[in-house]
């Protein structure tokens, strides 16, 4: 062989070497720069605040700044579109919800599948939600709470942080189930909703607990019943409402990282890998149970399964109810 041959080769050879490295999804190289995770909702909700830890946390064991975006709007698709149409290289990530499966029957005119479009990571957590009315309401029970409504069928309002948001499809679950006629008022994210609620401009809202338990102590809100399958330790003499008036009613405000569909598997694998140790952290482990949050972690494959399930749920649910976009 030539001199003129052998470079050739050895070019050749250093070449494919170099192309194979700068591969995304590398588990020796991946991450080089910092990830962008969106959380399609506005600053301050009910999942917003444990990714912020969480971020802190992924950041120090991935050795990269790990960058929170609030984009909010349209049921929480704005923010999902935006890493739907991302490139699947692992650095543009989606911290989805019950909303992204809700929002999949919701609205039939998508450009992008809010489940299919992506390649689940893990289930980090899940937390029920609280039924909480206004302290002016004259009623201390979910079962006082349904009666006065069915007293003034069309005149109590009810507040959500968007049309085809969990908070929406929750309290249009209950007013189903119990045979409730009130008014949905949708607001651009929890945050109005919730001030709006505070001043008594609507009367009542099914959010994650989370973000309520402040306003519950300090008496500005009072809770009626709690939306998961047992009482949330926080809040030990406030029942179900399965319980307390709605027998088989259960929902939980959930979470999770999603990556745009194509992401390598070493990408996903390795992410999920640093999020069960992220969740495992004495830091994130107080934040959770301080908040009611049940940790999951689990593994990419579960969470697949787990989303279809809670898309035929909520698919089901919309029939049943009706539900709509405004």
């Amino acid at each position: 062989m030539n001199v003129s041959s052998l470079s050739t080769r050895v070019a050749l050879m250093f070449g494919v070497v170099a192309v194979f490295a700068s591969l995304p999804g590398r588990p020796q190289t991946y991450p080089m720069r910092p990830v962008r995770v969106i959380v399609p909702f506005s600053p301050g909700g009910a999942v917003d605040g444990p990714m912020r830890l969480i971020a802190q946390e992924l950041s120090k064991r991935l050795g990269q700044g790990i960058v929170v975006e609030n984009k909010p709007g349209a049921g929480a698709m704005i923010g999902s579109e935006i890493v739907a149409k991302s490139l699947p290289d692992g650095y543009t990530l989606l911290l989805a919800s019950q909303t992204n499966a809700i929002s999949a029957t919701l609205y039939p005119k998508l450009s992008f599948d809010p489940i299919g479009d992506f390649v689940p990571i893990s289930l980090i957590g899940r937390e029920p939600g609280v039924v909480v009315v206004h302290p002016a309401l004259p009623v201390r029970t979910l079962k006082e709470f349904i009666a006065y409504v069915k007293e003034r069928p069309g005149q109590i309002d009810y507040a959500s942080s968007g049309n085809g948001s969990g908070q929406h499809l929750f309290a249009a679950m209950l007013a189903s189930m119990a045979d409730l006629n009130m008014n949905h008022i949708p607001y651009r994210g929890s945050g109005q909703a919730t001030t709006d609620l505070l001043a008594g401009q609507v009367q009542m809202s099914i959010p994650g607990l989370a973000g309520m338990l402040g306003h519950i102590k300090a008496g500005k809100l009072r809770p009626l019943a709690v939306t998961g399958a047992r009482r949330a330790p926080q809040l030990p003499d406030v029942p179900t409402v399965g319980e307390a008036a709605v027998p088989g009613y259960e929902a939980y405000v959930w979470m999770g990282l999603l990556a745009p569909k194509g992401t390598p598997a070493a990408v996903v694998d390795k992410l999920q890998r640093e999020i069960v140790v992220v969740l495992a952290s004495d830091d994130v482990k107080s934040y959770m149970n301080a908040a009611s949050i049940e940790a999951v972690g689990s593994t990419p494959a579960d969470f697949g399964t787990f989303l279809r399930a809670e898309r035929a749920r909520w698919a089901r649910i919309i029939r049943e109810t009706g539900a709509k976009v405004d």
